[in-house]
């Protein structure tokens, strides 16, 4: 299978995750490259990240706010011109009609070049709000693009008009026939990741929280995007 490298440099992205971190985990170094370079990066994120802790005794409505928070902060961090949130309940998103006019809204307002999100199609996934947040972005795309999709946004006070992306490019995919070069932006990766304490201990594995916890973690980043580019033929340096 032939693998592409590079494309050129979009004018406006939209990275679509299920939760606050994963577009950062998905394509955080490849957004930092872009912005870097001039592109306005958007994302779009679904559910509102209020399962992420281990706490059972949590109050979740503080939790919900520090997310969007953190998030807010992490894209910052990559450059992002702005973040979209849906605030669907984390672990109940579906892939249904109201989700689909959800984002392609954001799509139609944004109008990016380039999509990026969720692979729906990678074996064995485990968590739904992933699935569904792929199948909702492959959707969107579709429906934002024609007029006889959600007309009541094209005639709604946004003035909405249809859109179509140029490219549509899927994180997390067990068959890769694209990467980006990111050798000087992995660090802009792992700082906007930082930026999501919530998920320290849960999803990093930085416990207890000292340095040297955030540096294994931060290896543990650049050896798996050195893995990953070595996987598809392409080395760094």
């Amino acid at each position: 299978m032939t693998v592409t490298v590079d494309l050129a440099l979009p004018g406006t992205v939209l990275a679509i995750g299920a939760h606050p971190d994963d577009v950062e985990f998905g394509c955080g170094a490849t957004l930092a490259k872009w912005s870097a370079a001039g592109a306005a990066v958007h994302l779009c994120i679904c559910t509102d990240g209020s399962k992420g802790s281990w706490d059972g005794d949590a109050d979740l409505m503080a939790l919900v706010a520090a997310r969007e928070q953190e998030q807010r902060d992490a894209a910052a961090k990559l450059g992002a011109a702005d973040v979209h949130f849906l605030g669907y309940v984390d672990g109940e998103l579906n892939s249904g009609l109201e989700a689909r006019a959800a984002v392609s809204r954001v799509i139609r307002r944004v109008r990016p070049d380039v999509v990026l999100g969720h692979d729906p199609w990678r074996a064995y996934r485990l968590h739904p709000d992933h699935f569904h947040a792929g199948l909702i972005t492959t959707e969107a795309l579709v429906a934002a693009r024609d007029p006889h999709f959600f007309p009541e946004q094209l005639s709604s006070a946004d003035a909405l008009r249809p859109h179509r992306a140029a490219t549509l490019l899927l994180f997390e995919a067990r068959r890769v026939n694209h990467v980006e070069r990111i050798d000087g932006t992995l660090d802009d990766k792992v700082a906007a990741l930082l930026e999501h304490r919530s998920q320290w201990r849960s999803t990093m594995g930085i416990d207890p929280p000292s340095a040297h916890e955030v540096e294994r973690f931060a290896q543990t980043v650049r050896d798996a995007a050195q893995a990953a580019g070595i996987r598809a033929g392409v080395r760094s340096g």
